[in-house]
């Protein structure tokens, strides 16, 4: 693995982190709350957003209109078995998801939910390094790169690491921070 792969590999873990703190209520209407919601349509499971127009008209209110129309009530069902915790209120023409404001319990769980996605997002980074390192050591052992070498790009992949470790971090106090504003 290469210097510049392990760089790519680790930005998309930082950039798939940020998708899953997305996923986090945080008080405030916001459509990625729903990307994780699949609809059965006509037997596939579908991404609602492919099927809906998904918009946000003020802080605590989402409307969902589905294109085709007769697909009004498997996308409520849908949202109702979904984990986003929200009841779609379905006045027959779009549905409409009431987001509650946040109790102060609710909150905790939400920040302890993110660091656990932070947790995730840094193990990804580091079982990169992981096989990055191994892959330096591998090509060093077999004579294909001289030792100084490998030190000098086991030390770029360090640093490496701890940027995107720093990255994930901050997005991480920035989730924290619109959690427990109020």
């Amino acid at each position: 693995m290469k210097l510049a792969e392990a760089e790519s590999t680790m930005q998309k873990t930082v950039e798939s982190t940020q998708r899953a703190f997305n996923t986090i209520r945080t008080g405030r209407a916001n459509a990625s709350l729903l990307d994780k919601v699949l609809v059965d349509y006509y037997g596939s499971p579908t991404p609602l957003k492919s099927l809906a127009n998904i918009s946000t008209p003020d802080a605590s209110t989402i409307l969902i209109q589905p294109y085709d129309r007769s697909s009004l009530n498997i996308v409520e069902k849908a949202i109702s078995l979904s984990d986003v915790g929200l009841t779609p209120s379905n006045d027959g023409s779009l549905i409409r998801l009431n987001i509650p404001p946040l109790t102060s319990d609710r909150r905790k769980e939400l920040v302890k939910l993110a660091a656990k996605y932070a947790e995730e997002g840094r193990v990804g980074i580091r079982n990169i390094r992981r096989d990055a390192l191994d892959s330096i050591r591998k090509q060093e052992k077999n004579a294909e790169i001289p030792e100084d070498e490998a030190r000098d790009q086991q030390d770029k992949l360090q640093k490496l690491t701890n940027k995107y470790t720093a990255k994930i971090d901050e997005l991480l106090a920035e989730k924290e921070k619109d959690i427990t504003t109020v």
